[in-house]
């Protein structure tokens, strides 16, 4: 059964769409400005960025004079190649790492090279496949302008910031903070990182982006391949992520010793998400200590 993509307003000035896991589509967001409008991520495919826009445009909201890209990942940058008339931005970084696709083939005989090579993952590789089934059209598109750290762009009544944050699911990872909304796009940044041969978070990497994301000002949160959630949801999950890093870092990677800490603190058995957590800090730890 096909997920039907729907289009939700926060605030004045932000709409998103929702995402599709089948085909790993990210949720896309469009910053309604009086002078711009600015939409964050291209989509896994120029479909995706297409239907985006036109779904938006029944809603009398015209089409986007800039993207911003948050990472360098396949699902957030493919659809790039359909926004002809619009001005690009991404970190540094990202453009760098975008400019390493450009020479690759993606052919499904090319894709399966690259997994069996272990330069791809299979979850990504399915995904591609799915979302390029008649024909794969795909064309690496660089940004027009790059950024290094941070910038501030305002659309007219509303303002966007673009900071690079990193993280263990890419190193060039941007948020982008919607000022007057109090909205926090968060991208794949407080994802672990899923392309090492185990899933995982690392200590000072997750400890770091924490520190800076809980700087932002917000109200509410978005995560590319989730939903929004409010800033009570997203301490708690803030809360999850310290109180797991902390208890590695004490039990020396031990996960019945995490799990009975963890336990303790919340006060009951632990759930499929919390287990999950521990077992890909258990993972980084484990990684970071190989001899």
């Amino acid at each position: 059964m096909k997920t039907v993509q729907k289009i939700k307003k926060i605030g004045e000035r932000f709409y998103y769409m929702t995402p599709v896991s089948e085909t790993d589509r990210p949720i896309l967001g469009m910053i309604v400005g009086d002078k711009k409008i600015l939409m964050i991520d291209s989509g896994n495919s120029e479909a995706h960025a297409q239907y985006f826009i036109n779904e938006l445009s029944k809603k009398q909201i015209s089409k986007p004079d800039i993207v911003a890209l948050t990472h360098w990942h396949w699902d957030h940058i493919f659809g790039l190649s359909s926004l002809t008339n619009t001005v690009s931005i991404s970190s540094k970084e990202t453009a760098e790492e975008m400019k390493k696709l450009i020479p690759l083939s993606w052919s499904d005989e090319a894709i399966d090279e690259r997994v069996k090579e272990g330069t791809e993952i299979e979850f990504c590789a399915n995904a591609i496949k799915e979302e390029f089934v008649y024909h794969r059209d795909i064309t690496i598109t660089l940004p027009t302008l790059t950024f290094e750290n941070r910038l501030e762009i305002d659309l007219g009544g509303v303002t966007c910031i673009l900071q690079q944050v990193g993280g263990d699911h890419a190193s060039d990872s941007v948020v982008a903070y919607i000022k007057e909304e109090k909205v926090l796009f968060l991208g794949d940044c407080i994802y672990p990182d899923i392309f090492s041969y185990k899933t995982n978070y690392t200590i000072e990497r997750i400890l770091s982006l924490l520190e800076v994301l809980e700087a932002f000002e917000a109200e509410t949160y978005i995560y590319s391949h989730g939903t929004d959630i409010s800033k009570k949801e997203f301490n708690q999950e803030v809360i999850l992520l310290k109180s797991i890093a902390k208890y590695t870092e004490l039990s020396k990677g031990d996960k019945e010793s995490i799990k009975d800490a963890y336990s303790k603190q919340v006060e009951r058995e632990l759930n499929d998400e919390e287990l999950e957590t521990i077992e890909f800090f258990v993972n980084g730890y484990q990684m970071n200590n190989e001899i």
